[in-house]
């Protein structure tokens, strides 16, 4: 067994972590990049690794998503987690662990609800409702696809004629994302500069200020045009959940929700949504309320025609 080292700083020892090939799905890395570099940031860069104790990552944890949803605290927690136990586990370095305390929690199936289709669409046609967010949103709906796949977006993905554009999945393969007029008119004015000329690479979303040198993300999360970030998750969360009281995946959900509503094969929702195991998509296939209502007509006695 190696002797454990005792003097790795945080950040290098980040670094090490999300060089690895368990990262190197771009949508894995930018989302444990993001919650182990802010855990650092609290806890201080530099630090040594081996002088952080639990208590200090509990804490570090609770300060940034304790009043978060469920499954926001559990994707971060676990993000971290699996640095620390990479770090003892694989480089045998003196580590902290996540404590028992800051344990995983509940996620109740009412994050994941359906929308109703018209909730959506008042939604998406508020006037008060910023451009980049406006079109995430109503993106993130005619595609049907994770959040973190849009997010991940390059200006130069984008086929603009076809209205599609080739996403990274969960499992590493390539797939074609598409949408409809809605995003297709909205996304030219989203590329369009102050000068009258169009983005034509680096981040499609992108924050609204440029980000400090101390906190500078990879040279690909950055809009050569512009200088600014790409658009995190927690901040595309935040933003939904102060204009509408919503999780991003419920527009997922929503979509998978009205294409079943409107009878449309599983096979072709499947397609849609790029699940590949029918059970896993009939948990959010689940017929609204006025689908019920119509396939009850079909019990009722039939009417005389004379």
């Amino acid at each position: 067994m190696a002797a454990r080292r005792t003097g790795e700083p945080l950040a290098a020892a980040a670094d090490a972590f999300l060089a690895t090939p368990r990262t190197a799905n771009p949508n894995t890395h930018r989302a444990y990049a993001s919650a182990i570099d802010r855990v650092i940031a609290l806890l201080g860069r530099g630090r040594p690794l081996a002088e952080v104790a639990d208590a200090e990552i509990g804490t570090a944890l609770a300060d940034l998503w304790g009043a978060s949803a469920p499954a926001t605290w559990n994707r971060n927690r676990a993000a971290v987690a699996s640095w620390l136990a990479w770090c003892q586990a694989k480089k045998h370095w003196a580590a902290p662990s996540v404590p028992a305390d800051a344990e995983r929690r509940r996620e109740t199936t009412d994050e994941t609800r359906a929308v109703a289709k018209t909730t959506i669409h008042r939604l998406l046609s508020r006037r008060d409702i910023p451009l980049r967010e406006k079109t995430l949103w109503r993106m993130l709906y005619e595609t049907a696809a994770r959040a973190a796949e849009i997010l991940a977006l390059n200006v130069e993905d984008l086929d603009l004629e076809h209205r599609r554009a080739p996403v990274r999945s969960k499992g590493g393969a390539t797939e074609w994302v598409y949408w409809d007029t809605g995003t297709a008119h909205l996304l030219p004015r989203l590329l369009r500069l102050p000068d009258g000329t169009s983005r034509t690479r680096g981040p499609l979303f992108l924050s609204e200020r440029r980000p400090v040198p101390a906190r500078r993300p990879a040279a690909g999360d950055i809009c050569p045009h512009t200088g600014r970030a790409r658009l995190g998750y927690d901040r595309a969360r935040v933003l939904l959940e102060k204009y509408a009281g919503l999780d991003l995946h419920q527009l997922r959900h929503s979509a998978a929700t009205h294409l079943g509503d409107a009878e449309v094969p599983l096979q072709l929702i499947m397609g849609k949504t790029r699940h590949k195991n029918p059970r896993t998509a009939m948990r959010y296939v689940k017929p609204g309320a006025e689908a019920i209502a119509k396939v009850t007509e079909v019990l009722a006695p039939r009417r005389r025609t004379h």
